[in-house]
């Protein structure tokens, strides 16, 4: 099978996959006891079976179950989520105004666990049964074992309230106006206006939660590519290129890292999509603002419409890195597109 026609599989694998994830989401909302009427009228209110019986029809929960999921589909098919019942926007407004922060995090914690998750891995592997590795193994270790809530609470603990060295919850400095919005990103909107002041408060913000965040995902990343690392170094082909003279690092970097790093780019690629899904924590922890608090909120009040978009961002977060996985894994190694 040639390349494009393995990518056009994939891809209508994928939007079967959000059809089916879209599809869960409607049914276990609409299974979950209560009703969102409840939120929006009051305890009051509610009791009125004129105004309830108004506000059902203005929301569309008066129609039957199937008829209600055929109106999303179609409005989703559109591009249109539907009016959140908590904040009165259209869901995609309010998309636009969490995810970036939400990306912006990811992207910072993402960096965090590649800048350490990569040297302990090979540390590891090469230092194989010294003090090195099991200095790089305890520390992926306890980075898969500790819990993100605790860790947050224990770095804020630490370095906000009793050192003093970071700044305490938010994405700026209190009083600080935000820049003008291009991206989304404060740091990226920072730069492009000028506005330094801005952009080092921003990342400042960022280090702790994106610490939090990322500790799990360096753990992972350390240990898979460690198990890889030491697979290769044990094959023909490496054993061949240290008889033939070439220096130890070249014979790691040019030869056995290449063909380690091929299970690793899985683990890299669901990490992100799982870094995208799990912010809820550290976001509420540190105040941030974005889908994740969107989305507890949302859980909170049974905003149906706001739930659905968030459950579709996030499957659309995990069904885009498989497909990006995939088709790295397909010009890594064309066998796979047969399969």
């Amino acid at each position: 099978m040639g390349l494009w026609p393995f990518i056009l599989r994939r891809f209508l694998m994928s939007l079967l996959v959000l059809l089916l994830v879209s599809t869960g989401t409607f049914l276990l909302a609409h299974a979950a006891p209560g009703s969102p009427v409840d939120t929006i009228l009051g305890e009051r209110a509610a009791g009125n079976p004129e105004i309830r019986a108004a506000a059902e029809k203005r929301y569309g929960f008066d129609k039957p179950l199937p008829e209600q999921y055929v109106t999303y589909v179609r409005n989703l098919f559109r591009g249109d989520l539907g009016d959140s019942v908590s904040t009165r926007r259209p869901v995609m407004t309010d998309l636009r105004q969490f995810v970036p922060g939400t990306m912006e995090l990811t992207l910072a914690a993402l960096a965090f666990a590649l800048c350490f998750g990569i040297p302990l891995g090979i540390i590891a592997a090469v230092k194989r049964d010294r003090w090195p590795d099991h200095v790089a193994r305890v520390l992926a270790l306890t980075g898969t074992s500790i819990p993100v809530f605790w860790l947050s609470l224990i770095l804020l603990f630490i370095f906000f309230y009793h050192l003093h060295w970071m700044p305490g919850p938010g994405r700026l400095d209190i009083g600080m106006s935000p820049p003008p919005h291009t991206t989304g990103l404060i740091t990226v909107d920072a730069l492009l206006h000028g506005e330094w002041s801005v952009f080092w408060s921003s990342v400042k913000h960022m280090i702790l939660p994106a610490i939090a965040l990322g500790a799990y995902a360096m753990g992972i990343i350390a240990r898979m590519l460690r198990s890889s690392l030491l697979a290769s170094l044990n094959d023909d082909y490496v054993r061949t290129a240290r008889a033939k003279g070439l220096r130890e690092r070249e014979v790691i970097t040019r030869h056995a890292l290449r063909n380690a790093m091929i299970p690793t780019v899985t683990v890299i690629g669901l990490t992100t999509a799982s870094l995208l899904a799990g912010a809820v924590l550290t976001e509420t922890i540190f105040s941030w603002p974005g889908i994740g608090r969107y989305g507890v909120d949302a859980a909170r009040k049974l905003d149906y419409p706001a739930l659905f978009g968030v459950t579709l961002v996030v499957a659309i977060a995990y069904v885009t890195m498989n497909l990006f996985v995939d088709i790295i894994y397909a010009l890594l190694d064309p066998r796979i597109r047969v399969h």
